[in-house]
């Protein structure tokens, strides 16, 4: 028999570890990541928000959906409660007078320019246990898996 081959068994065990291990993980780095964007009084859809428009610029609610990977199930909760918070502005989308877009607004561009800097040092406190060689693999792992 051949030590190297694994069976259907073994591989099953090795398929519910992967996923306990990357459940995990997950939950371990979006704890830590809590913390954080708690400072700043904001849920992880808040941020997300918060986050590409700091970035991207004005955006339509679409356009936020896809670049946050997130689901319209709650978009119209977080947006609502960002625009009540003065953080977002909503004005009609002068392409389309059917959708709106959305800026961040001053007072949210200051929330996010203070913010922003402790979530990229969070990550790389997280990160810092790996070589940039196995940030590399991965990355290339995780896209594999998820058939990016």
């Amino acid at each position: 028999m051949d030590k190297n081959k694994i069976t259907y068994g073994e591989l099953n065990d090795l398929n519910l570890k992967s996923i306990i291990a990357l459940s995990r993980c997950i939950q371990s780095v979006n704890k830590r990541e809590l913390k954080i964007i708690k400072e700043g009084g904001l849920t992880f859809s808040q941020f997300g928000v918060l986050e590409v428009l700091y970035h991207k610029g004005d955006l339509r609610v679409s356009e936020i959906l896809e670049k946050t990977l997130s689901t319209g199930g709650n978009m119209t909760v977080v947006i609502d409660n960002l625009a009540k918070d003065d953080l977002i502005e909503r004005r009609p989308d002068p392409k389309d007078r059917r959708a709106s877009l959305i800026s961040i607004s001053e007072k949210g561009r200051k929330l996010m320019s203070e913010l922003f800097p402790k979530h990229v040092d969070n990550l790389s406190e997280i990160f810092s246990v790996l070589s940039a060689e196995e940030k590399k693999n991965l990355i290339n792992m995780l896209k594999k898996l998820s058939g990016v």
